[in-house]
């Protein structure tokens, strides 16, 4: 056996590892997959255009022609093969959703692939932000935003969860600016604008992120701190000072953390999710900024993801639970070791409720309520809902109760070793867990969950003794027998306080309205989570008095787990449908496009 068929084998032995290729990428893994990418770019903070080459190092079938790459919204310039010679490509047609793919000819010698491109004003994952749309207000920012396929809009790229592969890059900014990516990164700036990153861990496409900005940094510990803008950074210093704590307990429940460092940059208020679980750096929405700690579970939920997600990758967008749900649950039992049962049991009953929302506005026989989605000819943000989060949730939770505590935890342990750094399919889960508790579960009830729909009988409905009491306060009040001012509420944490909120019965009138929002402030508070809950009950009730209030937080929050709920109750209500339109159009520019799609089609609906 000669060498070159030794070569020719290993190269074929890991292209093989693709059973299928992705229904949301182009890309041809089995044909030619790239292994390494070397990224050299310049940030152009005025003309808003990042320029560059992306330099692959791939992989290829002996008899491969072409590799495929997935790009939407760029200008692609020239592409070059083993660094210097001069190649064909070809752009498909657009697709819903997908954008192009780029189809490039290479030779068999080929080793390597450089593209010269450049983004364009509607590169949908970056958000370039003014001076004035910042907390500073004295400098532009940038920062990406990649999931779900959205990094092909500033890269040109394989984009498919499935296919992970290492990479570095050079970065060239304005030098009062500091760049940050979810790699290792500088920690202070420097005079000539120019950085590094790496990356040696191979990732997915969509985990790769940059933020641009005046931004600095606090060490908590020796693998943990912050980044944030002067103005915030002290702030978020305080807010999340328990990181490395946090960071212990994971790693007491489910092994060592591979990552290195694990820091958080605080990003500017039209950041659209509440955290993004880049590798070595979350970027998160600075509403968890709250003062009092009361938020923090939300970083609990991006630390976990350091095991699912990052480390045991979704292999498709359909199989997307297998990120989101066993996030949710690890979130879960992190924060009831920092902060006890009772505490981790609100979240779960919270995330209830909005399970319980989600099944009912989808429909319970709604496909879109399985697990195991089929994201054919769809935008796989579509698939990003409650259900993969808390149903996926539920399930382990159920999976906790069928196999015991201690089973379960020496299980996961295990399945995040055996699976780390790879992807996996629903299916592949499936087999893995039946493989390790032989005769200990049930086929159909397994079945029910990941491939039915609605909820399953065998769902264990979360109970809460601290929102038991909290419901005792709200039948207090309701019942006129308590003035609000004398409830019994101290020291409730914020879950107390939403769930006080969103229990409010439809019968509540403006004068009780009136009464509650005078002895707490719920129309002024600094929560966003509290906000949020009480102008969703101010617009079902019409309650006039806060209509001011939510037009300001609409204008000072991008986060879509906010805004699109807001504005889909505003202009469901006769009353607030034109102020809906108002400050929506005032507004949508100044969102990142992942929120202006979703809200977009509140308006177009009607």
């Amino acid at each position: 056996m000669n060498a070159t068929f030794l070569i020719t084998t290993m190269v074929l032995s890991a292209l093989s590892t693709f059973s299928s290729n992705d229904l949301h990428s182009f890309a041809k893994p089995k044909e030619a997959v790239i292994t390494h990418l070397s990224l050299s770019i310049e940030v152009d903070m005025k003309k808003q255009i990042i320029a560059g080459v992306a330099n692959y190092t791939i992989e290829k079938a002996a008899n491969a022609t072409q590799i495929w790459f997935d790009t939407k919204q760029l200008n692609i310039e020239k592409v070059l093969l083993n660094g210097s010679v001069k190649t064909n490509f070809q752009l498909t047609s657009e697709k819903p959703f997908l954008g192009k793919g780029l189809s490039v000819n290479i030779n068999p010698d080929t080793k390597n692939v450089s593209i010269y491109y450049s983004t364009t004003k509607e590169s949908a994952a970056l958000q370039w932000l003014t001076p004035e749309q910042t907390e500073g207000k004295n400098a532009p920012f940038l920062f990406t935003q990649g999931q779900a396929i959205l990094t092909r809009t500033w890269i040109p790229i394989q984009d498919s969860p499935g296919i992970r592969f290492s990479w570095d890059a050079t970065v060239k900014v304005p030098p009062t600016l500091l760049p940050v990516m979810s790699a290792q990164n500088p920690k202070q700036k420097n005079e000539t604008g120019e950085y590094t990153f790496r990356m040696v861990e191979p990732v997915p496409a969509y985990l790769i992120a940059l933020a641009v900005g005046d931004i600095y940094f606090i060490t908590l510990s020796d693998r943990t701190g912050v980044y944030a803008e002067a103005d915030m950074i002290g702030k978020a210093s305080d807010e999340l000072m328990e990181m490395e704590k946090m960071l212990v307990s994971a790693e007491q429940l489910y092994g060592p953390y591979q990552w290195g460092r694990y820091d958080v940059i605080i990003l500017p208020p039209s950041f659209p999710f509440g955290g993004m679980e880049n590798p070595r750096l979350t970027f998160a929405t600075p509403t968890i900024i709250t003062g009092d700690r009361s938020l923090i579970s939300l970083v609990a939920h991006e630390l976990a993801h350091s095991w699912s997600g990052n480390l045991v990758t979704n292999a498709t967008w359909d199989d997307f639970w297998l990120n989101e749900g066993f996030t949710v649950y690890f979130e879960r039992r992190i924060m009831e070791a920092i902060s006890g049962k009772e505490y981790a049991d609100m979240l779960s009953v919270l995330g209830y409720q909005d399970l319980l929302e989600t099944v009912a506005d989808l429909g319970d026989t709604s496909e879109a309520t399985h697990l195991k989605l089929n994201l054919k000819d769809k935008d796989p943000d579509d698939g990003m809902s409650d259900i993969a989060y808390e149903k996926g949730y539920f399930f382990l939770q159920y999976l906790e109760n069928k196999l015991g505590r201690t089973s379960f935890d020496a299980f996961l342990t295990e399945y995040f070793k055996t699976y780390a750094f790879r992807t996996i399919t629903t299916e592949e889960f499936i087999s893995y867990l039946n493989k390790k508790f032989v005769g200990k579960l049930d086929a159909t009830q397994i079945n029910e969950w990941i491939y039915k729909s609605g909820l399953p009988s065998t769902l264990i409905k979360p109970i809460s003794v601290r929102f038991n009491l909290v419901d005792a306060e709200i039948s207090r009040f309701i019942d006129q027998s308590v003035k609000a001012e004398k409830l019994v509420t101290t020291n409730w944490s914020a879950h107390e306080w939403i769930r006080f909120i969103r229990k409010l019965p439809a019968s509540v009138n403006n004068k009780q309205l009136v009464e509650l929002d005078k002895a707490f402030s719920f129309t002024n508070s600094r929560n966003a989570e509290i906000q949020f809950a009480w102008y969703m009950q101010a617009i079902q009730h019409n309650y006039e008095p806060a209509d001011k209030a939510i037009v300001s937080f609409l204008s000072a929050i991008g986060r879509r787990k906010f805004v699109l709920p807001l504005y889909k109750s505003l202009y469901a209500n006769k009353r607030t449908s034109v102020l809906a339109k108002e400050t929506y159009n005032k507004l949508k520019l100044g969102y990142h496009s992942v929120t202006q799609q979703s809200v977009d089609e509140v308006f177009l609906a009607k």
